[in-house]
């Protein structure tokens, strides 16, 4: 009877962790990648730092697909782009932790694990990334019924560099960055923006990342184009924006201009500006006001009829 009584613990305590495992695996571009290029010495790495994975040279993206269980699904997807300066993916706590905590609430949390701009496997790194965060939405849609979900809550989250990824997938979604397989919507239905790189203006952006999709010496034109604040329009998906103002490495005004460019253009949106919280804290779990986040989050997607 003890034995039993042990087996039944260890199953309640196991089970729910189960629950929110992920559930497949889906390449983005299973034929090859639109403008590939073919370099043997550059390969997919994965570096401890600190007991954090850290995902780099990703040459063959994929979707880690999280679906909630059957009794919570509600049929909203986000598709989950982690940041990192376009050099890395912090796919822990940008990654992992988030798509869980979507499954709690019944959203399926979708991982892209996307190409980082590099000249060695891209013949246009400026694009890259946008290609797969591209298709990565038409591929959710596309699979919205095998998945459970309803083709017209697709959304999309970034985290820094992968905010300023998730931020041009909302702006620019109709940009023919590719010659798509059919005529499935690119466009997000909503984006979530974590203290996102929104501009490439010098004065405000980080320049790891403006250097990295860039390059050191981009035209005028190049810095306006990826400027996401300059690319909003009433086409823009309504956006959730969350940013600290001690934030050091990308300054609170990059989520300020892009909330004022889409109240301009009619687009619903809400921002939460926190004291402290300096940058990369994820679901900030016991910290400060900062940690509010996730329930004002919460309460914006039922707001939006998501959850």
């Amino acid at each position: 009877m003890r034995t039993l009584m042990t087996l039944s613990i260890l199953a309640g305590l196991i089970l729910p962790t189960l629950a929110y495992a992920q559930q497949a695996t889906v390449k983005v571009w299973p034929d090859g990648a639109p403008g590939a290029r073919q370099d043997a010495n550059y390969r997919e790495e994965t570096i401890m730092d600190n007991g954090r994975p850290r995902v780099s040279k990703v040459t063959d993206p994929v979707l880690l697909v999280y679906l909630p269980t059957p009794e919570k699904v509600n049929g909203t997807a986000v598709v989950i782009c982690p940041g990192g300066g376009y050099g890395l993916l912090a796919i822990d706590h940008e990654g992992y932790d988030i798509a869980e905590w979507f499954n709690e609430v019944g959203i399926a949390g979708i991982i892209l694990k996307y190409r980082l701009p590099s000249d060695a496997i891209m013949e246009d790194k400026s694009v890259g990334p946008l290609q797969d965060a591209q298709e990565a939405i038409r591929i959710v849609r596309r699979r919205a019924t095998e998945w459970k979900l309803d083709p017209q809550k697709i959304g999309i989250m970034g985290f820094s560099a992968g905010g300023h990824l998730a931020a041009t997938a909302s702006t620019r979604h109709g940009d023919p960055v590719y010659p798509a397989a059919d005529a499935t919507s690119a466009r997000p239905d909503f984006s979530i923006l974590m203290y996102p790189v929104i501009s490439f203006q010098q004065e405000v952006t980080h320049r790891g990342s403006r250097t990295a999709l860039v390059g050191r010496e981009p035209s005028q034109a190049q810095v306006d184009r990826f400027s996401n604040e300059l690319q909003v329009n009433g086409q823009t998906p309504p956006a959730f924006l969350v940013h600290s103002t001690d934030d050091t490495a990308v300054p609170v005004t990059n989520s300020l201009l892009y909330y004022q460019a889409l109240v301009k253009n009619g687009v619903p949106a809400e921002i939460h500006v926190y004291q402290k919280g300096g940058h990369g804290y994820g679901l900030a779990r016991n910290r400060g006001t900062e940690s509010g986040w996730p329930k004002a989050c919460r309460g914006w997607l039922k707001a939006r009829g998501l959850m």
